[in-house]
């Protein structure tokens, strides 16, 4: 318990650390915010002077900043330039398609990379082995616009199992597929070689001499034992997820998070890109957070260790 409370209170520094960057990164592009909004409209000097006061361009940057940390820890990050809608209200609108296909696409690699994983683990420097490290090097090589073509062309046009375009569950199966094949690599390969490890270790010798069973010793002692490199990995890959797999979103025309930075981006739409970043570093932190803590659940020896 008292890990868990120094590891959120940690969160604290880490987050003001990373929102001051974000801050002074967006203080440094060069133009004019008010001049971004307007998007070349004409309008008067004294116009452009009241659209600067209703932003708060006009106060010290120190003011600003501060107004700015306020905002951040209540979400409330200001407006967008092209739209003038509430940031927080538009990432809202996306969060959940971007959830979506990470929740898909994690659940695709963390069930095919653990089987991979297992079965190279348990046959290491055989056929089996050989053959489900390609499949894992495929997944983690090939890229993700290719994978989601050739899964639309074979799944969606030519059987037309399932639709391309469109929302609900059948929609989500092949873009969760082409984000899982990368998750799915990754993982597949770091279970392989912690199994690996895992079954040298004299607690397996012992399993054996006991007359356990090869499942049991796999599942039971090996498997679990074996779980916390993985675990590291997932939690980067989940991060990665939430911030937006761009490419496949476009590939398959899904709206989300990672479409929505690069329009931004593209459009200096500069308060939507903070808040994509503010909350995209936010969920980075707490999912490794969560992940860290996870260690001890999987392994009481790193429980043991911290108290």
């Amino acid at each position: 318990m008292h890990y868990a409370i120094r590891r959120i209170l940690g969160i604290i520094p880490v987050l003001f650390f990373t929102w001051t960057i974000v801050f002074g990164v967006i203080q440094l592009i060069p133009g004019d915010p008010v001049n971004l909004m307007l998007a070349g409209v004409p309008a008067s000097a004294e116009v452009r002077e009241n659209e600067r006061r209703r932003l708060g361009l006009d106060r010290p940057i120190i003011e600003r900043y501060v107004t700015f940390l306020g905002r951040a820890l209540r979400g409330d990050l200001g407006e967008s330039y092209r739209s003038r809608q509430p940031v927080s209200k538009m990432i809202s609108e996306q969060a959940s398609s971007t959830l979506q296909l990470a929740a898909g696409g994690l659940a695709v690699g963390l069930t095919v990379g653990l089987l991979l994983g297992m079965l190279a683990g348990l046959m290491p420097n055989t056929w089996v082995d050989t053959l489900c490290m390609l499949v894992a090097l495929a997944g983690v090589s090939l890229p993700s616009f290719w994978i989601g073509m050739m899964l639309i062309y074979v799944f969606g046009m030519t059987l037309a199992w399932v639709p391309i375009v469109g929302s609900g569950f059948s929609a989500l199966i092949l873009p969760s597929i082409t984000v899982g094949l990368f998750v799915a690599g990754g993982f597949a390969r770091l279970v392989r070689s912690s199994i690996i490890d895992a079954m040298g270790q004299d607690y397996i010798r012992t399993a054996r001499a006991k007359g356990l069973s090869r499942f049991s010793i796999a599942f039971k002692h090996a498997l679990r034992n074996a779980l916390i490199p993985p675990v590291t990995l997932l939690g980067i890959q989940i991060a990665v997820l939430i911030g937006g797999a761009v490419v496949t979103e476009n590939v398959f025309a899904r709206p989300g998070l990672g479409t929505m930075l690069v329009e931004a981006v593209l459009n200096k739409d500069l308060p939507l890109v903070q808040a994509l970043v503010v909350y995209t570093t936010a969920a980075y932190v707490i999912i490794n957070l969560v992940v860290d803590l996870l260690y001890g659940l999987i392994d009481p020896r790193v429980q043991a260790g911290r108290s």
